[in-house]
């Protein structure tokens, strides 16, 4: 077993089914074209959070090693290259879509890399260092109520392309297919790859419910035996950025409910501590929704039976240098 742990945690595999936002016109020689660095992130273990559960391999996906900082760059690279490909999204007209933070963080980046402007709506209370990475890559920002969450962003989107449907592309993230898509072909495939096919439960945050629907439908395609857990908020009110309360908000086109085997609900309060204790315990600074992810897969390990043995993955959306202006960071 302690073999078999330590090879795990060491992989990186070079995916095969490569991103269609990677550039075919690519110059031979040194170098990488920037979207080249999307996805193949590492696997991690999680030791200290764990050592107390024999038998439970808790494995977690570093999605902050993609060049925009977070998972989100796997979907929103996905969106921009399936739209360029079907003549949806052409010259002279501005990517617009609604965000918390992070897919916008992605397609600024890759706006600000391809040449093309990007108009986001976003709520005013996401974190400072949100705002600042945004403005950095001089993406057009739309700020929204705070109290109506993504859903008031997702409304002010849908009422500017109304009003204007000539001028913008819009990528509508929730309902965009090329959302899970790009779990299922990327993320899923090397979460079965760096597990050497062992990978026994699969545990996500639902935000667009991108990531779990993909890689949901890609695992249990590849073994119909895999435990696969949803997560979420436990309220309509609460503080884990990118997180959706599905029985009170606008509920995304590409979210199925079926495919969960299981539903976790979490609270923002568990999750600010899971933060904190993942950082000193464990080393890794990682965000809100991430250590929400950690709770959720804790809780699965430990409504296994006594010895039972799991390989438990989860995915670490984004690291934690977003939410340091974060007040909980201080509260003992």
């Amino acid at each position: 077993m302690a073999q078999a742990r330590s090879k795990i945690a060491q992989v990186t595999v070079p995916s095969k089914h490569a991103n269609r936002a990677r550039s075919d016109t690519t110059p031979s020689g040194l170098g990488q074209n920037l979207l080249d660095r999307i996805g193949n992130t590492p696997l991690l273990r999680l030791e200290r959070v764990t050592e107390d559960m024999p038998g439970i391999e808790l494995l977690g996906k570093a999605e902050w090693f993609n060049p925009g900082g977070s998972v989100k760059d796997r979907a929103a690279a996905n969106i921009v290259a399936d739209a360029h490909a079907d003549g949806k999204f052409v010259r002279g007209t501005i990517l617009l879509d609604s965000t918390s933070g992070n897919t916008g963080i992605a397609y600024a980046m890759i706006g600000a890399a391809q040449g093309f402007p990007v108009t986001l709506c976003m709520p005013t209370n996401v974190s400072l260092e949100r705002k600042r990475i945004l403005r950095a890559y001089s993406a057009n920002i739309i700020y929204t109520d705070p109290g109506e969450g993504s859903d008031g962003a997702i409304r002010k989107a849908r009422e500017l392309i109304a009003a204007e449907p000539e001028k913008y592309f819009y990528a509508d993230q929730y309902s965009n297919n090329a959302n899970w898509r790009a779990h299922y072909h990327g993320t899923a495939n090397e979460i079965w790859e760096q597990t050497e096919g062992r990978v026994s439960h699969f545990v996500s945050m639902l935000g667009t419910s991108g990531t779990f629907v993909g890689t949901t439908r890609r695992l249990k395609e590849l073994n119909p035996n895999i435990r696969c857990i949803s997560l979420q908020p436990d309220s309509a009110f609460h503080g884990i950025e990118g997180a959706k309360h599905m029985a009170s908000a606008i509920v995304p086109g590409i979210y199925d409910p079926q495919l969960a085997d299981d539903n976790l609900f979490i609270s923002t309060e568990d999750a600010h501590s899971m933060a904190k204790r993942l950082a000193r315990e464990e080393g890794l600074l990682v965000g809100i929704s991430a250590a929400a992810a950690v709770v959720g897969s804790l809780r699965v390990a430990a409504q296994l039976s006594e010895g039972e043995q799991a390989v438990i993955v989860t995915v670490l959306c984004d690291s934690g240098d977003k939410y340091l202006s974060e007040r909980f960071w201080d509260e003992t």
